[in-house]
Parts: structure tokens; sequence; C-alpha cells
């Protein structure tokens, strides 16, 4: 039996995870002293709850899970010899796969008959989810693992995510960007606009002054790179931020056309601890990343 294992960093809930019959491992933050594992600690994220929170001075954190997190997660289908696959955000951007990796080792030792193999989005959270999405579409469908896994790394290079952040602090205090783009990230009405690449980190690619001259530019990487888009999943992903995704929902169907189909995600509160509220990300198929 193949046994599916996906993460919460990659904007998928509890419910979506109950419907594909596929296992969810919850990434964890912290606030304060509190760990909070997403969907195990409540049944559904109130996006605008926490990122009011976030909103009024709270900066949460965030942390690897463990080998002996993913022994308990791994070991009862191992030990029934299943296959099993996990689809992940970016090892690129963590250490906890390296955590993993020590888990499996062990769990392979002592059960040969099980195989295990995980798949690297080289993305995250909106940016992983559509192809996330696409992939748990084949298990669905009845795809065998091998199949599932060569759809995945034909595509990966080719789903794209653009977004801004309204406050670079977030990322400042967690490292994850440079100095000086946090710098400019504190200027009154700068928005930094960040894309995820090739190597599934995300970076600074410029800068727009107004929320509405960043959506104007994420709509811009849309038209130049967009490839095949109405035929895959696309996605708007925001940090509690509705009225900007109705602007930019609005103004890519006047772009593309009435038909295109426009998922709208919340932003995991794991991956939101880094990018604070009020940003708005554009995710789809495209050329190159």
């Amino acid at each position: 039996m193949l046994r599916i294992f996906v993460d919460s960093d990659c904007d998928i809930t509890k419910a979506m995870a109950e419907e594909y019959g596929v296992t969810l491992i919850s990434m964890p933050y912290f606030v304060g002293e509190k760990e909070i594992y997403p969907y195990v600690d409540f049944e559904e994220f109130e996006s605008h709850e926490y990122y009011n929170m976030l909103r009024k001075g709270t900066i949460p954190t965030t942390a690897a899970l463990s080998p002996a997190n993913y022994k308990t997660i791994f070991e009862p289908y191992f030990e029934k010899g299943d296959e099993m696959l996990y689809i992940h955000f970016s090892a690129a951007m963590t250490n906890t796969f390296e955590a993993m990796e020590l888990a499996v080792k062990e769990l392979k030792e002592k059960y040969p008959v099980a195989r295990f193999e995980h798949f690297d989005t080289m993305s995250m959270t909106c940016g992983a989810y559509p192809l996330v999405k696409e992939m748990l579409n084949l298990y669905k469908d009845g795809k065998s693992l091998d199949e599932i896994v060569e759809y995945g790394e034909k595509e990966k290079q080719h789903f794209a995510c653009f977004f801004f952040v309204d406050d670079l602090k977030f990322f400042a205090r967690s490292g994850r960007v440079s100095g000086f783009a946090s710098f400019m990230g504190g200027i009154i009405g700068v928005k930094p606009i960040i894309s995820i690449n090739e190597q599934g980190i995300m970076g600074s690619i410029g800068s727009a002054v107004g929320r509405g001259n960043a959506l104007n530019k994420l709509i811009k990487y849309v038209e130049d790179l967009g490839d095949d888009i109405k035929n895959h999943i696309f996605v708007v992903g925001h940090t509690d931020a509705p009225l900007l995704v109705k602007k930019v929902c609005d103004a890519l169907k006047a772009k593309f056309g009435e038909d295109l189909v426009i998922e709208k995600v919340a932003v995991n509160p794991t991956a939101g601890a880094h990018s604070g509220p009020d940003g708005v990300a554009v995710s789809f198929h495209a050329k190159h990343r």
C-alpha cells in the first residue's frame, strides 16, 4: 500500500489531507515559550486572528522536528511494510530534513522490506502548494509512487512563486534575508519583492514603492513567465490581506480572462511567522522559476 505524507509548510490543511487520504506532518512554531503544532493543537487555522497577533507586535519563532518526531510518524507504516512518499517543502530552507534522514536510516535498518522515498518541492508555502496538490491528484487517480515522483521532478522547476511582504522585520528576525534587504524593507512604503529560486532558496529580487506597484509587479511576472497557466493550479496566497487578494485576482482575470481559476490560499502560521501580515503571493506554472 502506498502512503503519502505532506507537511503543513506546503499550506496543506488537515481537511485537505483527509480529503486525499494522506498523512499531514505538522511543522511547529512558538509563541513565547508555547510550542504549537498546526492542525494538532487546533482544527482550523484562524488566519485573521493569527496575523492580527503579529500586527500587535508578537513575532513567533520556528523550530525543526527531531528524529524522534519523525520516527513516531513513520514507524507504523515501516512496520507494515508499506511504500511511503513524503512530499515536503524546500530542504534548502531548514535542517529538519537532516533529522528526518537520521530517523529514516534507523527505520530502514529495522524494517528492510518497507520502501521510503521523499520528494523535495524546492519551494514552500503557497509556492509548493500547486505542485503538491497536482501530485496528490495523481495519487487520488491511482498513480504509482514512481509515476508521482516522475511528474514532480518534471514539473517542480516550472512552478514559480513571487511575493511581497509588508515589513521585512519578520524575515530579519529569522535571519532569512540580508541586513541590507532588511534596511530597505524598513523604508516607509518600500515593499521588497521576493522569489523562490531554482535552488529552493528565498531571495529578494527587487522592490516596489507602495502596495499597488508591488501587485503590478507580481502580475508582470505572471505575464512574462506564465506557461499554460489555465491548465495548472494557480494560487494567490496571502497573510491576511483579503482586499489586496481581491485586487490582484481582479487584475489577473482582466489580464488573462475570467476563466482563469484562482485558488486563494492563506499562508500557514509557521511560514507566516517569517513573512508577517499583509503580504501577497502569486504561484503559477511557468517557463522557469
